[in-house]
């Protein structure tokens, strides 16, 4: 795959314990792959394997199609072709931007003059022309992100790293930044591989993300396929909001609370006793006195800005997660129609 990443039953050790325990997958060329986990879980670990700052304990990597890291095989972090963007930014307090930038052509022998004017289409990449000879210091968060990004550039990094790059970013900042990282994405043609524990921020980015959990991953996909159809309640769980429920199966049909409502389920799903994921926008708040709808009570109720977002007790203590566009209230009775579910995996 020339100019991908391709990691193969890779694992990483720490006094015993596996960090990162034999995760396979593939990047394609230009392509923005996130993972998403919870902290601890292993993925800086793993994007260290990659950029080679860490050496695997077994498995194979690969990039742009070349072996850089097996038993017998550790390819310096600097010939392989890798920009890491850190949560920090490591910039150079006492440089300019514009030689911040050009600190890696510098660095490979490049005279200065030549290495200043090397840098001008990337500082336009990243649109920090105007702010060419200022220090760090006289820079916004987001301002000091696009310095990080535009010396990936300079550095002709065919792979571009980054390892929760908007972690230290005001919420606000964050989703103007967000965007900011796409289009920079498509601008550079580097294939990207995209670090957080932000399942919002991952699903925003990502042409495919992979949620990881105890050095492993859980599920690789789309963001929609792993949000509409994720493969266990561990996923389920951890992105997006919903209630896993017990129910019955059989044809499409799911049975909960003596109400019958559309379920999709993976081939060959058996009929019986199964879990199922409800997400809020799957569930409709009936007007009062419709008949066919599942009777329940408010539990709790969360404003989310233009939203009330509730939890909804029903039959047998089923508890749903719900979202309305009027005020609810706790202790208030409401009726529901659910209009669809996923069955997951056995």
């Amino acid at each position: 795959m020339a100019g991908g990443i391709e990691v193969g039953a890779v694992g990483k050790d720490f006094a015993g314990l596996a960090a990162v325990d034999n995760v396979t997958f593939d990047v394609e060329p230009e392509e923005l792959f996130v993972i998403v986990g919870e902290s601890g879980c292993g993925k800086s670990t793993l994007l260290r394997l990659i950029a080679g700052l860490e050496a695997p304990d077994r498995g194979e990597i690969r990039l742009h199609g070349e072996l850089v890291a097996n038993s017998s095989t550790m390819v310096p972090p600097e010939e392989r072709g890798t920009g890491f963007v850190f949560q920090s930014y490591a910039l150079w307090p006492h440089l300019s931007v514009r030689n911040n930038v050009a600190f890696p052509l510098e660095a490979g022998g490049m005279g200065r003059k030549a290495a200043a004017r090397a840098v001008e289409p990337h500082l336009a990449t990243v649109s920090l022309q105007d702010y060419a000879d200022r220090k760090p210091e006289a820079l916004s968060g987001g301002q000091r992100q696009r310095v990080a990004l535009a010396r990936c550039l300079a550095g002709g990094a065919r792979t571009i790293l980054m390892d929760e790059p908007l972690a230290n970013l005001d919420p606000h900042l964050r989703a103007t930044m967000e965007r900011e990282l796409l289009a920079f994405h498509r601008s550079s043609g580097a294939t990207t591989i995209y670090i957080t524990h932000d399942q919002r921020e991952a699903m925003a980015l990502a042409d495919r993300m992979a949620v990881m959990r105890a050095g492993r991953f859980l599920q690789v996909g789309t963001p929609q396929a792993i949000y509409e159809r994720p493969v266990s309640p561990e996923v389920a769980g951890f992105i997006g909001h919903g209630a896993v429920v017990p129910l019955r199966y059989a044809d499409g049909i799911a049975e909960l609370g003596g109400g019958r409502f559309p379920a999709e389920a993976a081939p060959g799903q058996p009929a019986g006793p199964a879990r199922a994921l409800l997400r809020p926008e799957g569930i409709e708040i009936l007007p009062d006195a419709t008949p066919g709808g599942l009777a329940g009570t408010v539990r709790s109720v969360f404003y989310r800005g233009g939203t009330w977002e509730a939890e909804l007790q029903i039959a047998d203590g089923v508890v749903l997660t719900i979202s309305h566009g009027a005020p609810l209230h706790p202790g208030q009775p409401v009726s529901v129609r659910i209009r669809r579910a996923w069955i997951l995996p056995e």
